[in-house]
């Protein structure tokens, strides 16, 4: 059966209009400076969230490693400690940047009254695993030793991204749990890419360019992984063989995405490893390049 008469009927018009993207080594720059144009854009266009304070600041990255960027959201009035979120942005491991994410993530801040803290993290090829991570867990651990003077709570923070960005909250999660680091809330890693193996029927079978298909993941895992041998658990968490003592869980993933099945399989594995977990399948939808 043909993509187009797999996705679902809402959502039939808006596929029609994407156009093909293929990536290559060669024109990475310019996709990332094609995306971030667009994001700019569409900020401008927006009206400004009054209600937001919106920062940045560089914080200690791990050891030997540079300082890490990222961005603050929190509202304008407190009234108490608020929950804080660790944002996590997507795009393969090796698009995206923390910028691209203000009204989205301006809008939730208004709408949960929370605080946000957005890494900008270093991106593969030029950074590969465990680049990204590192810098993710670093921001981590700035959250929540800083918590207390950005108005939030240590004790409520919560990781969240899509795609890469759900990998890396999963990636993020575990290597908590084992370096007895941060304590973590919750974890949400939304439509998460988690297994560089490609062995999967729904990891094989998305070849539309106009999505995030088979050959943009082999690309982007390629990228991530650099020269090392088989994956690190931290790299490709489909791949840790103990996911006990995690924080508990919400996903959702397309059913026509390349990650639905290790997302399907990493939703059951947790939930027999105890971890409490919900899990949605949106059937007929698919993932265009995540951030």
């Amino acid at each position: 059966m043909k993509m187009e008469e797999r996705v679902h009927p809402e959502l039939k018009n808006m596929f029609s209009l994407l156009p093909e993207a293929v990536y290559t080594r060669e024109n990475l720059a310019a996709k990332r400076q094609e995306m971030q144009e667009f994001a700019a854009g569409t900020a401008a266009s927006l009206p400004v969230n009054d209600a937001v304070l919106t920062s940045e600041r560089y914080v200690p990255g791990a050891a030997g490693d540079p300082d890490v960027r990222i961005k603050i959201y929190e509202p304008k009035v407190k009234n108490g400690p608020l929950p804080g979120v660790l944002y996590i942005h997507g795009g393969g491991y090796i698009l995206g940047s923390a910028d691209m994410m203000d009204p989205v993530l301006q809008h939730l801040v208004s709408e949960i009254e929370c605080v946000i803290v957005s890494v900008d993290y270093r991106l593969a090829p030029e950074h590969p695993f465990p680049a990204p991570l590192e810098d993710c867990y670093a921001a981590l651990q700035w959250f929540s030793e800083h918590a207390e003077e950005l108005g939030s709570d240590s004790s409520r923070i919560a990781v969240v991204g899509p795609s890469a960005g759900g990998g890396l909250t999963a990636a993020v999660s575990l290597l908590a749990r084992d370096r007895n680091g941060p304590s973590i809330l919750f974890q949400m890693p939304l439509y998460p890419m988690l297994d560089d193996r490609i062995i999967t029927k729904s990891s094989n079978e998305i070849t539309d360019d106009r999505v995030w298909s088979k050959a943009k993941t082999q690309l982007a895992w390629e990228m991530y992984l650099g020269e090392q041998g088989e994956a690190s658990p931290y790299a490709a968490p489909a791949r840790a063989a103990d996911l006990s003592g995690l924080p508990p869980m919400y996903t959702c993933v397309g059913d026509l995405d390349p990650f639905r099945d290790e997302t399907i399989d990493y939703v059951l594995r947790l939930t027999q490893a105890g971890v409490p977990t919900e899990f949605h399948l949106y059937p007929g939808c698919f993932q265009v390049e995540s951030v």
